[in-house]
């Protein structure tokens, strides 16, 4: 897969901060399909890093109700990178 379509965007929250500055993990909105060697392989080759480990989770999607209607959001797929320590990704820090 290309690196621009296995990454998807970054994931910006207060705890994914907290986890970036005591322990190197990064954490990216991925397309579904793409499994932990695609990510390893993206982050690498776009951000220019030595990633140590992947872990991925899916995070289902949720059933809503409008009126008597319902329906499903899409489930999405999120990825924890951590780099070696030393490094950064210069996305996450700019912001």
């Amino acid at each position: 897969m290309n690196p621009y379509e296995v990454l998807v965007k970054p994931l910006l929250s207060e705890k994914s901060d907290k986890e970036r500055e005591k322990s190197n993990k990064y954490s990216f909105k991925v397309a579904p399909k793409a499994t932990k060697q695609d990510v390893r392989k993206a982050v690498e080759s776009l951000f220019n890093v030595k990633v140590t480990a992947v872990k991925t989770l899916v995070t289902r999607g949720k059933v809503k109700r409008r009126g008597n209607q319902e329906s499903k959001r899409a489930n999405t797929k999120k990825a924890v990178v951590t780099v070696e320590a030393g490094s950064k990704i210069g996305v996450f820090e700019a912001l």
